[in-house]
């Protein structure tokens, strides 16, 4: 999977109807309108494209610099 932080901004913003740019570096994306079944969707998306990624430790963060260390540790991001 090449997942960038371009996409991965994209899709969060997508599963909350909202402009990308509205999903900045530290916004808490719960308080954007994020909700934990929108998050198992995104995950779930994002490992079905890669499947030994693991990203099970996007849930302990809050914002996007947050989900993209994660992404970044897997070395499934470019």
């Amino acid at each position: 999977m090449s997942l960038t932080q371009e996409k991965m901004r994209a899709d969060i913003a997508e599963a909350l109807e909202i402009a990308p740019e509205e999903i900045t570096a530290e916004a808490n994306l719960f308080d954007l309108g994020l909700d934990s079944m929108r998050l198992m969707l995104l995950v779930m998306g994002w490992q079905d494209e890669a499947e030994d990624a693991d990203l099970s430790e996007i849930w302990e963060h809050q914002t996007f610099a947050g989900w993209w260390g994660v992404v970044a540790a897997q070395k499934v991001g470019v």
